[in-house]
């Protein structure tokens, strides 16, 4: 039985709840799974977890390099570790533990990087995680995903149990809807989703920035008779170039959307493999530019740098113009 989740009035969970659920679940048939928190019980929605098993969580305190060695020890030990911690303290003070303890030491560990991106919105930058792609996609023997929806985040949480890989994931605080309730969906880390299918430009999102770019190629259709492809990338590094490949001939143009950084992210890393590969079309980055972030709730945030339905639609309407 998995812990309570939060539900909202259309049935969609934050993905922290259902990583919280999926790891109560895991643990309760496998007691070498651990949790290490940084005084993150409450945000890491590890309160009802720590309750049933007291003796597979262990509190650091606010102490992330801690928090993050004393993970890699007890997964060089065999046990399946994940180090829950907010995302913008966990990749930016630990950063040296993670490189050497984790990546370089290959321990399995499962670094989880909770309220990421702009989620705490008005507490500001100091607070918010633009950079975590961008700094662990430099570091060698690290996956590194951004869960769209809650399907995504259960198979993501049941696969890196599984995996002996040392991996980061990310999740924000928002209620994120199905992103489609096709019988067929499948997850698999490196392998992107592609949620829609169009033959005007692509979407290549990742993250809670999915559903915006989903409700813009929405919008497009109905009202422009665009057609556009939405990709869930989910697998930061590696990277689905496989895909990549086939939606640049597929399409006449690419947006990438991500809540993070427009510098080192997902669209450096589709725009890095796509001029190496020839491509010569349309390409627009949209994220969070170089300059003080507004403060505001994610949804402001998200707002006021057209990471929005009506947003990327005006985006992408603006870059087919262009292309035309």
């Amino acid at each position: 039985m998995g812990s309570p989740v939060v539900e909202s009035k259309t049935g969609a969970k934050a993905n922290l709840e259902v990583f919280s659920a999926t790891l109560q679940e895991l643990a309760e048939q496998d007691r070498d799974i651990i949790a290490v928190t940084s005084d993150s019980r409450g945000s890491g929605k590890l309160v009802p977890f720590g309750k049933k098993y007291p003796k597979q969580i262990v509190e650091i305190g606010i102490a992330e390099q801690n928090l993050v060695g004393v993970a890699a020890g007890l997964a060089s030990a065999g046990k399946k570790t994940f180090a829950v911690s907010p995302a913008c303290f966990l990749t930016a003070r630990a950063l040296e533990q993670i490189k050497n303890d984790v990546a370089y030491s290959d321990n399995p560990v499962k670094l989880i990087g909770i309220s990421a991106g702009v989620s705490y919105g008005a507490l500001g930058s100091t607070h918010h995680s633009l950079h975590d792609f961008a700094a662990l996609r430099a570091i060698n023997n690290l996956v590194v995903v951004a869960p769209a929806d809650n399907f995504e985040t259960e198979e993501a949480i049941k696969q890196a149990a599984a995996s002996k890989q040392p991996m980061y994931l990310r999740f924000g605080k928002k209620n994120m809807p199905l992103l489609t309730e096709d019988p067929n969906n499948t997850f698999e880390f490196g392998k992107g989703r592609i949620i829609l299918k169009g033959k005007d430009l692509a979407f290549i999102a990742t993250g809670e920035t999915v559903q915006p770019a989903l409700e813009a190629a929405e919008k497009l259709k109905d009202e422009y008779n665009i057609e556009a492809t939405v990709i869930s990338m989910h697998t930061i590094k590696p990277l689905d170039t496989q895909l990549l490949q086939q939606i640049a001939e597929e399409t006449e143009a690419i947006i990438t959307v991500e809540e993070h950084s427009v510098y080192g992210g997902l669209g450096e890393a589709c725009a890095s493999y796509l001029l190496e590969h020839g491509y010569n079309k349309r390409f627009k980055i949209v994220g969070i530019p170089d300059e003080y972030t507004v403060t505001g709730s994610q949804t402001e945030i998200f707002n006021h740098y057209g990471i929005s339905k009506d947003g990327l639609a005006t985006i992408a309407i603006n870059l087919l113009r262009k292309e035309r």
